[in-house]
């Protein structure tokens, strides 16, 4: 396991790697801004090459950035980029850009579920629209992108699935409070669960990655008093550090405190990052205290 490049890294943030990606070629889907894009930046500050699958081809009213602006972020970076309009939805188009990453990069290393949309109305209120867009989005679109890839992750001989979906957390209140979206993270959650168990033996790790708190992004300020709560948030790097560090195994090393498993494992960003050597996450923060810090959902 090679070191990662110590010029790209971030000296402000306290997560030192152990491992790179260099090399490695990743399908995510979405990633054109927030999350999704703060980790595939910091894939290509390794020197990855990063497929984006979006939705996102022209520039959106409220919500900056598009695929192809998300993939300048990337080269410029240090990384090579490929992006795809298409949508997570549609069979063709997965199918297509499975297809893209195989004949542009030789492969697929890495499958990112990070599309996601979400509406936490509670039943009574929630538009069946709403409920569909979310089933096939993050339940069926997580599915069939790791569905689609699943021959060329086998190909890779050290892949891996990483969904950005919670914990199984069987605490009632989770789906007492919006139940149409918690079926539908857990929906993404179950096939972490299933895959790992299913791809055990055949060299593809499959896992989940969650936030402990509230992550500052371009849909969360977009919310009414949306600048206001995500002053009680974290950066999305903490994301992006600890999706690293799943990936690299950097959280696996000797003497640390991570799973002795590599699949089937549902991470918290604190919980890698701490496995990884991380005592202080004050430089993730947007200025809140920690302990003024706004908890996430589900756990």
């Amino acid at each position: 396991m090679t070191s990662s490049n110590d010029a790209s890294a971030n000296p402000a943030l306290p997560y030192q790697a152990r491992g790179s990606l260099r090399g490695r070629t990743i399908l995510m889907s979405g990633g054109s801004r927030g999350i999704g894009l703060a980790i595939a930046t910091r894939a290509a500050r390794d020197g990855a090459n990063i497929v984006l699958m979006a939705k996102t081809g022209e520039p959106h009213p409220k919500l900056q950035g598009t695929v192809f602006t998300a993939a300048e972020q990337l080269e410029a970076a240090g990384g090579q980029a490929l992006p795809l309009v298409g949508d997570v939805r549609n069979d063709g188009d997965v199918a297509a850009a499975v297809a893209a990453a195989v004949e542009r990069f030789g492969g697929i290393d890495v499958v990112v579920n990070n599309a996601s949309a979400i509406d936490l109305s509670r039943t009574d209120a929630i538009d069946m629209k709403r409920y569909d867009l979310m089933q096939d989005i993050n339940v069926r679109g997580t599915f069939l992108l790791s569905k689609l890839a699943l021959p060329a992750l086998r190909k890779s001989g050290n892949s891996h699935i990483l969904t950005l979906s919670p914990p199984l957390n069987l605490d009632p209140k989770w789906a007492g409070m919006h139940l149409a979206y918690t079926m539908a993270k857990y929906g993404m959650s179950l096939t972490t669960l299933g895959l790992a168990e299913e791809l055990k033996n055949d060299g593809v790790a499959v896992n989940s990655l969650w936030p402990c708190t509230l992550i500052d992004t371009a849909a969360i300020r977009n919310m009414p008093g949306g600048e206001q709560i995500v002053q009680a948030a974290r950066g999305p790097e903490i994301m992006a550090d600890a999706a690293h560090a799943v990936l690299t195994g950097s959280h696996l090393t000797a003497g640390s405190a991570g799973s002795t498993s590599k699949t089937g494992n549902f991470y918290t960003d604190e919980q890698v990052l701490r496995a990884a050597g991380v005592t202080d996450f004050t430089p993730y923060s947007l200025g809140a205290p920690e302990e003024k810090l706004v908890a996430d959902i589900f756990l």
